[in-house]
């Protein structure tokens, strides 16, 4: 477990202190009121929020004919590039790799599941929407996307909890974790643009890709055939390093930002283009650090930016009011209490028995009702998609709710356990 818990240490535990911060300093007004001025503290942290740090600048908020860049666009459309750059190198990772973990029949119930973890939460939030009425539907549609979210850090460590961390159940939560992330990530590009399409501009992120990949990876490799010092990859590699990544990176990102898709998901063309070596342990494994591949030493270097980028995270977004509750907390957390389980367990058992795919020895068909109550831990993904799905206000104010209180999956899960008398296996 303690690998688990570093790795929580690192990437959600700043968050979770963020988040907490935010929401203690949205609520003042009503722990400490100020005279004369009822929404004082929520007026301070708003102004926090959107500080401007530079007005007619070339990357920010378009309004006006120019745009500006504000602290949360600093945060979320910036920064959180690096953090989305990570969840995509792993993701790359189960994929392409020759045993990857997405990769053959070991990973099809997992994928099977992820489906229904996903139309499952869309299937209750529209529903439950619908039967709201026409105006709350239409209020709140947009948001489909939130509960379809699993946390993956916060995910694997109730699954260990509950499951023990010998049990087959762990790792296919974890595979559906993974999967999941890569299908967030299409539907943030598709579904929720941050302003009008202008695909064009994604020709110059992926001219930035494949610059990078043949100028800086296959053609040193290449010039390298036959010589066991491998002199131009150690070249490139030693006096190089990551600078020519980095541009890459930043003109894919500009090219996402201009496009009109989201420019959080700027880095993902740029992460299959450098270096990486032939194997990977997976999530969490030690051995990850022992890897020195210019992907793996690139991950580790943004191990400490990236927690300090998901404090400010949680401290920017977090900052919902109480009395904004109102129907989109509700269905966001029906869709991820009820529609992940609900989901992941029909889909699951299709692929494992009408479709003969099977399942993990060890495992019980029961145990996926199990691993989609822990998978109903939205919180990261699902308040960033929160951001983005509607405009600041009331209603995206209560779907940052429903994606905080996500959290109570947790205990669900503890409770589902033992009411389906899950056996703890350790290692």
């Amino acid at each position: 477990m303690y690998r688990v818990w570093n790795f929580l240490a690192s990437y959600s535990l700043l968050l979770i202190i963020g988040a907490v911060i935010a929401l203690i300093w949205a609520n003042l007004d009503v722990i400490a009121p100020v005279a004369g001025q009822p929404h004082y503290w929520a007026d301070t942290y708003h102004h926090f929020v959107e500080f401007v740090i530079w007005d007619h600048a070339p990357i920010g908020h378009p309004h006006d004919g120019h745009r500006t860049l504000t602290l949360h666009y600093l945060v979320n459309d910036v920064l959180m590039a690096l953090f989305f750059a990570i969840a995509a190198k792993e993701v790359w990772e189960a994929v392409i790799l020759e045993q990857g973990s997405l990769r053959g029949k070991k990973a099809a119930t997992p994928l099977f599941a992820t489906a229904g973890g996903m139309f499952g939460p869309i299937a209750v939030y529209l529903g439950l929407a619908m039967v709201m009425g026409s105006e709350t539907y239409s209020a709140v549609a947009n948001g489909w996307a939130i509960p379809t979210a699993t946390d993956i850090a916060f995910s694997y460590l109730v699954g260990r909890l509950v499951f023990g961390a010998g049990h087959p159940a762990v790792r296919f939560l974890l595979l559906l974790a993974i999967a999941d992330d890569a299908a967030g990530l299409i539907i943030l590009a598709i579904f929720y643009p941050s302003g009008d399409l202008t695909p064009a501009w994604l020709l110059l992120s992926v001219g930035a890709s494949l610059v990078a990949f043949f100028a800086f990876n296959s053609l040193p490799r290449k010039l390298d055939i036959g010589k066991q010092d491998r002199p131009n990859s150690t070249w490139v590699r030693k006096t190089l390093s990551f600078w020519p990544y980095a541009i890459a990176g930043c003109i894919s990102w500009y090219g996402f930002m201009m496009s009109g898709l989201h420019p959080a998901l700027g880095l993902l063309p740029i992460v299959p283009a450098i270096p990486h070596a032939d194997r990977a342990f997976g999530l969490f494994a030690a051995a990850e650090e022992h890897l020195h591949d210019l992907l793996n030493a690139m991950e580790h270097a943004l191990k400490y930016p990236v927690e300090v980028i998901l404090f400010f995270f949680g401290l920017l977004n977090a900052g919902v009011e109480f009395s904004s509750m109102g129907a989109a907390t509700w269905l966001v957390l029906a869709g991820l209490l009820i529609g992940k389980p609900v989901g992941i367990f029909i889909f699951g058992w299709i692929a494992a028995r009408p479709l003969g795919l099977g399942i993990p020895e060890g495992m019980r068909i029961i145990d996926l009702v199990v691993i989609g109550c822990v998978a109903a831990i939205g919180f990261t993904v699902s308040l960033f998609v929160a951001s983005v799905a509607f405009d600041a206000g009331p209603v995206q104010d209560a779907a940052k709710m429903g994606a905080l209180f996500s959290f109570f999956a947790a205990v669900v899960s503890i409770i589902v356990g033992k009411v389906t008398k899950v056996e703890k296996q350790e290692l």
